[in-house]
């Protein structure tokens, strides 16, 4: 006998489980169905964010910049720790071990907030507005009912061409995230966040990092004085070796390794290396949910289509994250997630592109959130920028790391910030100040009149808006 509820999720990853915790909290009754599942046979909850993506990757980042602090740095900070011995067979136990935290944390959550899970595939099986039939397939197979349904099935990675992932020789962001060894060529054909996030883990671990980025321009989303520094700090000072302008021509697997063909600024080249780590871009994940029987409407590239309201062409269907319109990010999709519980429980939800932030897990990281010059310029938008380098802030100098800047970008008629950009340490934490201040309309001055506490880092981002109005204090 089918089970009847007010909400079924369909996927379990971070707009999924949190829909389905806010519907509940909401007081409507809700079902989630996810199939990810752990070496154990145990449910594996957190859809690709937190089994294969954003939890595992800084985890490992984390574990890295360690180990190259205790190999580089810690002698200026006169700790003597002689021999300095990889453990990588720790390093990754302690990767999964923080993974299964996170799973079993969701699993608690659903508990404490009475939201049914069911462990399987989730598919459409029929139905229509006031009872929509799911099929879950998972070690039997049942259907539930909903009044409403929520497709949150995320995003997987896209391939390239004529070189299938085999996660042995030739990786996606899970094979990235696994390797037993450090190899010692290590190639990666994309520049992009994953990119620059996994090749920065094995490069600090020993390996030869290339990285062949097929745009002409490297990180084109930042702005474009942020990528400029990230570039020199990536390729002269950290060793990463990268191609802009690269077109793969061939990708051949051996026993050896892998060779890649490309097409480079200067002619023809051939990359010989290990492992080959491809992290191209994602595409969403609609496989299996039997999305033409249902007559769910997908556009040409595959993604649910939506409106502004996350509302998919079917009654009483919705759709978030990675598998609609909009950027690939995890918080998005959350946000997205609690919108959508809350307009199907009659309240107001809300979701601001404009304020979404942007962080790359690199050292240093690199966060934004709002425009870029380039855009502003392109838009004939009159604006005053400020910028403050951490090389003159007390707390990165005791911290010692000075690498980068805050850069504020203000209306030049109304001082209201436009975008803020950061390079440097914690920049990920950093950017949390900059989406409350754009959230509230704020203006360069009012980021500048706030005390911040002395010393802090975030002591940048107040000299930074001085800057705007060219009054900075110490520098």
């Amino acid at each position: 006998m089918s089970k009847m509820f007010d909400v079924v999720v369909i996927g379990g990853g971070p707009g999924g489980y949190i829909a389905a915790i806010r519907a509940a909290q909401l007081g409507l009754k809700t079902a989630c169905i996810d199939e990810w599942m752990r070496a154990d046979g145990k449910p594996a909850l957190g859809g690709t964010c937190t089994n294969v993506g954003c939890i595992p990757s800084k985890a490992l980042l984390q574990s890295s910049e360690n180990y190259d602090h205790a190999v580089h740095a810690f002698g200026e900070h006169g700790i003597r720790v002689g021999s300095v011995e990889l453990d990588l067979a720790q390093m990754l136990k302690r990767k999964n071990k923080v993974v299964r935290q996170n799973n079993e944390g969701i699993a608690y959550l659903f508990k404490k907030n009475k939201v049914m899970f069911f462990h399987g595939r989730g598919s459409f099986a029929g139905g229509s507005a006031g009872g929509w039939q799911i099929r879950v397939k998972g070690t039997a197979e049942e259907t539930v009912t909903a009044r409403h349904v929520i497709v949150a099935t995320g995003s997987k990675p896209r391939p390239l061409p004529g070189a299938p992932f085999d996660n042995a020789q030739i990786l996606d962001n899970a094979g990235a995230l696994a390797l037993a060894e450090v190899p010692k060529r290590l190639g990666v054909i994309g520049a992009g966040v994953i990119g620059l996030e996994m090749g920065s883990v094995w490069r600090r671990l020993g390996a030869e990092v290339m990285l062949l980025e097929m745009l002409d321009t490297f990180l084109p989303a930042a702005d474009e004085t942020l990528a400029e520094a990230a570039w020199k700090i990536f390729t002269k000072e950290q060793g990463l070796d990268i191609v802009l302008g690269a077109k793969i021509t061939r990708v051949t697997a051996s026993k050896k390794g892998v060779s890649i063909e490309y097409a480079g600024p200067n002619g023809a080249h051939k990359l010989e290396c290990d492992r080959l780590i491809v992290s191209i871009g994602r595409v969403p994940n609609t496989e299996g949910l039997e999305a033409a029987a249902a007559g769910l409407k997908l556009d040409r590239r595959g993604f649910i289509e939506v409106d502004a309201d996350c509302r998919t062409n079917l009654p009483d269907i919705w759709a978030i994250g990675d598998v609609v319109r909009g950027p690939m990010l995890a918080h998005k999709a959350e946000e997205e997630g609690v919108a959508v519980a809350q307009r199907i429980a009659g309240q107001h939800g809300h979701v601001d592109f404009n304020t979404v932030p942007w962080v790359v897990y690199t050292a240093p990281e690199i966060a934004w959130v709002g425009r870029t010059e380039q855009q502003l310029k392109n838009d004939g938008v009159a604006y005053r920028a400020g910028s403050f380098p951490f090389m003159a802030n007390g707390r990165a100098r005791a911290m010692g790391d000075t690498r980068g800047f805050v850069k504020f970008l203000a209306d030049a008629a109304t001082d209201r910030i436009l975008g803020v950009h950061i390079i440097g340490p914690m920049a990920s934490e950093m950017i949390a100040e900059a989406v409350v201040a754009m959230e509230f309309h704020a203006t360069a001055e009012d980021i500048a009149l706030i005390c911040h506490a002395h010393p802090s880092l975030s002591e940048a981002m107040k000299e930074a808006a001085l800057a705007v109005d060219k009054r900075t204090l110490n520098l």
